[in-house]
This record gives C-alpha cells, structure tokens and sequence, in this order.
C-alpha cells in the first residue's frame, strides 16, 4: 500500500471510530505531542491526554447520533511527512434535543514515525460569519 492509501485508510478509520465513539481507535493514530486546534473552547489541544479530552464534549453534543462523515479527502505525502483536508459532515443535538448539521473544514499534519504514519496536528475550522 502506497502512502497515500495508508492515509486514506487512517483517515477513514478515524471516522468510523469517531462514529462508534471508540476513543481508543480515535486516539491510536495520533502522536502524544499532537497539536489541535478546534471549532469549540479550548482553541488549541497540546498532547495526547488534552486531545483525548475534547472527545468528551464532541460526544455531549453528538450524543446518539453517530453521524461524522469526510468528503472529498486531498491528500499530498512523501516518505516522511504528509498533509491532508477535507469537507467533514456531523450532527449533534442542541439544548433543545433539536438534531443540528455542522459542515467544518478538517486539515491533518502527519509524520512518519517507526515506519507508522502518526498525525502530528489537527485543524477544525468553519467559515467565520461576516461581521458587516
């Protein structure tokens, strides 16, 4: 498998944790200097256990919905260091129970440790709204 389908299927693997609210297949990709930065408070993550710890308020939103989905993956990698993007889809319910659809922009930073592909940094965004 090339490095390109590794991270495809890293990728995807991630999501389908994500969807089974398996926090130890969401974690095991991930190197334990990580570095994220997310749409929710705190704005940037550093290390495992601090990224662990943002799941827990994902899954408070997400509840039993189990929906998060990437579209449309790019990704550009060489032998040692790799990025990708992609649209992502999830749901969660809102203070009223009322089910809600974020569209966000996903951007990952990987590095090639032990011959493994470790994502070194993760990046959630939305559009900011027009202040005007």
């Amino acid at each position: 498998m090339n490095n390109e389908s590794q991270i495809r299927t890293l990728i995807e693997n991630w999501a389908k944790a994500v969807n089974n609210k398996d926090i130890e297949s969401i974690l095991a990709h991930h190197s334990a200097d990580i570095v994220m930065y997310d749409l929710p408070e705190p704005l940037q993550s550093v290390g495992i256990a601090a990224y662990r710890k943002t799941w827990d308020l994902f899954f408070e939103w997400n509840k039993d919905l189990g929906s998060f989905k990437v579209q449309d993956l790019h990704i550009t990698a060489d032998e040692h260091v790799a990025f990708c993007f992609s649209v992502m889809k999830c749901q969660g319910r809102d203070k009223k129970g009322e089910v809600e659809e974020l569209d966000f922009r996903l951007t990952v930073g990987l590095k090639k440790i032990n011959s493994q592909w470790k994502v070194t940094h993760e990046h959630h965004s939305i559009p900011a709204n027009d202040p005007a």
